[in-house]
């Protein structure tokens, strides 16, 4: 799935759950409904003008001593400051300008943001400074190493933002385990495929067919690499392609029938997710479902969310 495209609807995902709906007596702007007042900030928390930064620690501070006492006319005032963290390369630079994208007006809830190399062997100065800057909102989007250790190091913080992890670093098995199982309680992320680790699908007769495949076939391979199952649906992918062909095999006609895939479903997809291109629509994937994890498995949440975004070549 485009990485851009991935951080959009997390955007999507976290507006669908922090929105109020107002009632058709009130008015209200975008921001504003029965039970919440959205502030945004914009403060120099990191830079050589941080020391002004303590000016929108004490706005926060003062805002939760209103909303201790009620609040508003029963409003709660939520000041929404994000960090991000991102791999500083192609995938990573897409993944941030999505997230930018999807918050569109508001992107100067992002307050802080930092970068990092793959081939850094710790990020904890980077958390410390996202951390520093007062965001309660924390987006990763980071491979699985760099994930595992900026959970880690936000819980030894103990850091509590709302904690929103890329989908492609949500293996129990490789990142959240060697982060901290305790770290990882209440992140939330999106997925749109099962994880062969997680408890949720140990009886699930898709996972079993994966199962009994690389038993078969690849013997040698890591069931707790979540990696082979996303092959192994790209495989599937494959095969769908080719056989649309039939005995028609030119390059032409590959691309032809890879445009062409209609209500495609692999054993590995989620229940209700589908895959679907067309001659101008080459995202094959554009459905996902949010899910929490509890401390010990992830607990799949709400709807499934389909991405109704305007696609263009950058991403």
């Amino acid at each position: 799935m485009p990485l851009g495209f991935k951080a959009r609807l997390c955007f999507a995902a976290l507006a669908t759950m922090t929105v109020s709906a107002a009632f058709a007596q009130k008015t209200y702007d975008p921001g504003a409904g029965d039970t919440e007042i959205k502030i945004g900030n914009i403060m120099p928390y990191s830079g050589p003008a941080s020391s002004y930064g303590v000016i929108g620690k004490t706005e926060a501070a003062y805002f939760n001593k209103i909303n201790a006492e009620g609040g508003i006319n029963g409003r709660k005032i939520t000041f929404d400051k994000i960090a991000v963290l991102w791999q500083n390369d192609d995938a990573g630079k897409d993944q941030f300008k999505g997230l930018k994208d999807g918050l569109g007006d508001h992107a100067n809830m992002i307050i802080a943001d930092k970068s990092y190399e793959v081939s850094d062997p710790s990020i904890d100065s980077q958390i410390v400074a996202l951390r520093d800057s007062g965001a309660d909102i924390f987006f990763s989007w980071a491979a699985p190493k760099g994930s595992a250790q900026a959970i880690r190091k936000v819980g030894e913080l103990g850091w509590k933002p709302k904690f929103f992890l890329a989908n492609t670093a949500t293996s129990i098995a490789s990142v959240l385990k060697p982060a901290g199982l305790e770290y990882a309680k209440g992140i939330i992320s999106t997925v749109y495929f099962k994880d062969p680790t997680d408890p949720t699908w140990t009886d699930d007769p898709g996972v079993k067919k994966w199962r009994e495949f690389m038993d078969k076939y690849y013997p040698e391979g890591d069931k707790t690499n979540s990696n082979n199952a996303y092959a192994y649906m790209q495989a599937q992918a494959m095969v769908q392609v080719l056989r649309q062909c039939g005995d028609n095999l030119t390059r032409e006609n590959v691309m032809k029938q890879a445009a062409d895939l209609k209500d495609f479903t692999s054993d590995m997809l989620l229940p209700g997710i589908s895959v679907n291109t067309s001659p101008d629509d080459y995202f094959p994937i554009e459905q996902m479902q949010l899910m929490r994890f509890n401390g010990e498995t992830w607990e799949l949440f709400g709807p499934i969310i389909t991405g109704e975004v305007g696609h263009d070549s950058s991403h």
